[in-house]
């Protein structure tokens, strides 16, 4: 048995060694990345890759250049890091001479099936997903388009009892196929206030997390994976809060009309909800603290703590229709929508004439589809459309009044809207007007078929 062993192993030793992936051998186990980013609307494609000694490359390439000069920079690229890393002093290098000259390395592409690319082959074609780049003896497995997070954010102000809802942006990925793991500060043994800087994995694993009451006084920390519908994931990136989870204001009076609204009502019907909801550049006036709410505490009327109970309350209503105003630009982009997308609910906004504040529709993407969108501005109308021809005229008359109206910055937002029924459904289409307020109407136009 031992002489059978023995002859085993001489004949290991004895063997050729197996080609390298790419031409025809079977791939590694473990190769390292080459991510690559091709967007057909842009001249140039990306390629990021980390050389054997540790250093990153990011080179951008025209897309219609030979794949030949791309490998030939890579090669020289190579060349350059590992000089660098093999630099020796004056005296060493006088002593080995030349032999301190570091060797261009071998570049070469293959396709996901072994085959060669030809260097003729233009970038955008030849940088294909799953096929292996060679750096002399290294192997890298190409990444075309990966899913990628570019921007993770968590809100400044985070309340025991109210949903924490990140801001998540992604390129070749979308939020509900991402991977969310959520994690807290680990409390310091013997009770102290200071939390240490161990982090302690909760059991949520979705993308919106709604601390307890336990966790006041601790921050949050959220690790999202970018996915895509074809479940390839991307790295993993990490963000903390800013501050610890503070203690929520307890019962509030929108609780008992959740209790009516649990559940998305049927196909059959239609929920809508219009709120003001206060734009912040009227809440931090002095006329508003002294004036129009001083019945409020300084701290309620913060845009951070409102946005906490804007959220909950209006995710509580389970609404198909969400239409809103004295919406700040800065609240859509970076609280509502974010928030009101991990609910299923699409965001539109249209920002009034000279004002830092505008109106917000939100619709439910399984009940609507968007055809369209129709921002109007009642000044510019009032002038350009016909229909209102007799109108101007009979301002005309009156140069006060209508240099009054022309001022005025009111907006008008009418989404087109096509309802996506599972069963069919034959009556004609119909318009829905929604509640409105001064200066900040929100009408829904709604098709059904």
């Amino acid at each position: 048995m031992w002489r059978r062993l023995r002859s085993a192993l001489q004949s290991l030793r004895g063997s050729p060694a197996a080609p390298p992936h790419g031409g025809g051998g079977r791939p590694p186990a473990a190769m390292e990345r080459a991510v690559v980013r091709c967007v057909p609307s842009e001249p140039k494609l990306s390629l990021r890759f980390v050389l054997p000694d540790g250093s990153a490359r990011h080179m951008q390439r025209d897309q219609t250049e030979p794949l030949g000069r791309a490998l030939a920079r890579i090669a020289t690229n190579a060349a350059k890091g590992h000089g660098k890393a093999g630099k020796k002093s004056k005296k060493a290098r006088a002593e080995g001479g030349a032999e301190g000259e570091a060797a261009v390395p071998a570049v070469r592409l293959f396709s996901r099936d072994g085959a060669a690319v030809a260097e003729e082959v233009p970038n955008a074609a030849a940088w294909q997903d799953g096929a292996v780049l060679h750096i002399g003896d290294a192997r890298y497995r190409v990444e075309r388009n990966p899913p990628a997070l570019t921007e993770l954010r968590l809100p400044r102000s985070l309340l025991a009892g109210f949903p924490v809802c990140p801001k998540v942006s992604a390129e070749f990925a979308a939020p509900q196929h991402c991977l969310f793991r959520w994690f807290r500060e680990q409390r310091p043994a013997g009770g102290g206030e200071a939390a240490g800087e161990a982090w302690v994995e909760t059991a949520a694993a979705e993308r919106v997390f709604t601390p307890s009451n336990a966790l006041v006084g601790l921050r949050l920390k959220l690790r999202c994976t970018p996915g895509d519908e074809e479940q390839r994931y991307g790295s993993a990136c990490e963000v903390e809060s800013s501050g610890p989870v503070e203690a929520g204001p307890g019962a509030c009076t929108f609780d008992s009309r959740h209790l009516y609204t649990k559940k998305v009502c049927g196909h059959g019907s239609v929920r809508a909800v219009s709120y003001n909801i206060l734009a912040d550049t009227y809440a931090q006036t002095e006329f508003s603290r002294t004036v129009l709410y001083p019945y409020c505490a300084p701290y309620a009327l913060e845009i951070d703590y409102r946005q906490n109970l804007l959220k909950k309350e209006l995710a509580g209503y389970s609404a198909d229709l969400i239409c809103l105003q004295e919406v700040d630009k800065s609240v859509f982009l970076d609280s509502l929508a974010p928030a009101l997308d991990a609910f299923g609910l699409e965001g539109l906004f249209r920002i009034k004439e000279k004002q830092h504040e505008g109106l917000a529709t939100f619709y439910r993407r399984d009940k609507f589809s968007l055809l369209s969108q129709h921002d109007i501005t009642f000044s510019d109308a009032l002038l350009s459309e016909p229909l209102h021809k007799e109108l101007c005229e009979q301002l005309a008359k009156y140069p006060l009044v209508q240099e009054k109206v022309l001022q005025r910055s009111s907006v008008l937002q009418v989404p087109a809207l096509i309802r996506l029924l599972r069963f069919p459904l034959f009556f004609p289409p119909f318009l829905l007007l929604l509640p409105l307020s001064p200066g900040a109407a929100t009408p829904a136009l709604l098709s059904q078929k």
